[in-house]
Formats: structure tokens, C-alpha cells, sequence
């Protein structure tokens, strides 16, 4: 290989490693809302059994995984990783989901979001999430031809404390929790289908995880606090079509949280499919080591097919 050739090989080889790490964009182009400087720091560690978990959010992302454009259906999921609205379990059911969706021919994009916990944040705590849901499904629709995505099919999905995030953003799209930014504002937050799984939906003591409510709301909230933020109760005809999986004996976040999100959208005739497995307890994610639960994630490539 001569000088000019071997040097033009590793330019278009460093270009190549260039563009593969160039998955992560911020949110916001202008000041974060709600939010000033501090001394506190984002800290990124391992948990025990080697989990990514991100704390103390500072500059909320999106982390974006493309399939091959031979593979690309067109269709789009922004991920919201679980965490309690305390941390994020950002690999586990974050950027490992949106690699197992690629799979699939479907665009995974991960959101960091921020966390109402953080010292940083000035005011309206409880809607911080929520600002950072919209802007993110907006900037992924703004992104749409770049990107080959079907600008109508771009839907969400959040696991535990993230699927009580999710379906905020299902339910309270149209709530104006920020000022506009860019053109990508411009674009409505409506997700064109959501998928929650083991998912908080309602801040109500006697079904919620209490983690997620005191973390959003606080130890002794107002009513309308948590009844804005009960999302079985803000369910309308215009709500996203939903996918919901469940386990029985989850401990943490009850299973009657999908079980009231389900009754809700019934009520209200929006399609919907509900899987309750009797085992599998919370956090299985992909459950890929559980015979009995890792075919879920067949069932909702099954039931993204139907969406079409």
C-alpha cells in the first residue's frame, strides 16, 4: 500500500470511527430549563451485578442507534431507562433494548433524562421529566429524514419509573412545559404508539412505587400533584395506541398499574394490547436468561407489525 493510498485509507477509517461515536446529541441548543449551575456532578458507575447507573443527570442526551438502511423499517423508539426518577439503569433497559430493537430493522434512541432529585434544578421539579420527554420525541421527529425515519412512526418506550415517564409524555403531550427553543418545538410531542413496560402509571399510595412518587412529587404532595401525575386519569381518545407486559409478582411496582392504564384505555377505545406473565417479579428488562419471559420482546416486534 503506497503513502497516498494508506493515508487516504486511514482518513476515511478515522471518519468511519468519527461517525459511529457520534451517537450522542444533546437536548436542549439553548439553556437547560429549570436548571442552573452547580458543583454537582453527573456520576456514572456500576452497580453489583454490573449494571450502568447514571446519577445526578446534568445535561440530558439522546444516545441514537440506527439499523442498517437495508435492515430500516422505518420505525422509531425513544427509550426511557428505569430508575425509580432517582437513577438511570442506562444499558439494562436503555442502550441494550435500542440495540436488541435495531435487530429488528426499528431505530432505538436512548434519552438521559433528568432527574427531579438533582440539587441543580430551580423550580417545578415534578415536570422536568416531562420537558425533557417532549423535547426529546420532538427532536427525533425533527430528525426523521436524516435519519430514514417514518415521521409517523415514531413511538416511545419505558420501563418502571421511565414507563411512568412515557406514558406522561402519552398523556400530556400537548401541556406546555417549556419555551420554545428551535423549529424542532414546533413539532407536536404526541408519540404515534407507546410501550410501557412494568411501568409506574399511578402516584395513588395504595398502587404506586413509592420511590418514583416521592422522587417526583416529594414525601406529602398536594392532590392535584398527584392526580396530574396519576396517569390512568388523563387517558383520552387521542391517546397513542399501547403495548403493556407486566409480571404478577412484581413487588416493587404493582401490576395494577398496567392493569388501570389498560381500563383506562379501553374506556376510551384506544387499541391496546396487555401481556401479564404470573412470574418474572421487576427489572427483568430484556429477560433473556428467563425461559419464560424472554419471548416478550417477540410479541411486541409481533404487535409493532400490526401498527402499519
Amino acid at each position: 500500500m503506497n503513502a497516498q493510498i494508506q493515508t487516504t485509507f486511514l482518513c476515511v477509517l478515522f471518519s468511519m470511527v468519527l461517525s459511529a461515536q457520534d451517537t450522542i446529541m444533546p437536548l436542549w441548543p439553548k439553556a437547560i430549563p429549570n436548571q442552573m449551575e452547580t458543583s454537582e456532578k453527573e456520576v456514572i458507575e456500576h452497580t453489583d451485578d454490573g449494571i450502568v447507573w447514571i446519577t445526578n443527570v446534568q445535561k440530558p442526551t439522546l444516545e441514537v442507534y440506527l439499523p442498517a438502511q437495508r435492515n430500516a423499517n422505518g420505525k422509531a423508539v425513544v427509550i426511557f431507562p428505569g430508575g425509580g426518577y432517582y437513577g438511570l439503569a442506562y444499558d439494562w433497559e436503555g442502550t441494550d433494548i435500542a440495540k436488541a430493537l435495531n435487530a429488528k430493522g426499528v431505530a432505538g434512541i436512548v434519552v438521559k433524562y433528568r432527574l427531579p432529585g438533582s440539587k441543580s434544578i430551580t423550580k417545578n421539579k415534578n415536570v422536568v421529566p416531562l420537558q425533557d420527554a417532549q423535547r426529546a420525541i420532538r427532536l427525533v421527529k425533527s430528525k426523521a429524514a436524516e435519519w430514514n425515519l417514518d415521521s409517523d412512526k415514531i413511538g416511545i418506550m419505558g420501563f418502571s419509573a421511565g414507563g411512568h415517564l412515557a406514558s406522561t409524555l402519552g398523556t400530556h403531550y400537548n401541556d406546555q412545559v417549556y419555551n420554545r427553543q428551535d423549529d424542532a418545538d414546533d413539532l407536536s410531542a404526541r408519540p404515534d404508539f407507546m410501550i410501557l413496560i412494568y411501568p409506574v402509571i399511578t402516584l395513588g399510595v395504595s398502587s404506586t412505587h413509592t420511590g418514583s412518587r416521592v422522587s417526583l412529587v416529594g414525601e406529602n404532595p398536594t392532590e392535584d400533584a398527584v392526580v396530574y401525575l396519576s396517569n390512568e386519569k388523563h387517558v383520552t381518545e387521542a391517546t397513542p395506541p399501547t403495548f403493556l407486559l407486566h409480571a404478577m409478582d412484581d413487588d416493587a411496582v404493582p401490576v395494577e398499574n398496567t392493569t388501570l392504564f389498560f381500563d383506562a384505555l379501553r374506556k376510551h377505545n384506544v387499541p391496546t394490547t396487555m401481556h401479564v406473565y404470573p412470574e418474572g417479579r421487576h427489572g427483568f428488562a430484556l429477560a433473556l436468561h428467563d425461559d419464560k419471559l424472554k419471548n416478550w420482546t417477540n410479541l411486541l416486534f409481533d404487535w409493532l407489525e400490526t401498527l402499519d
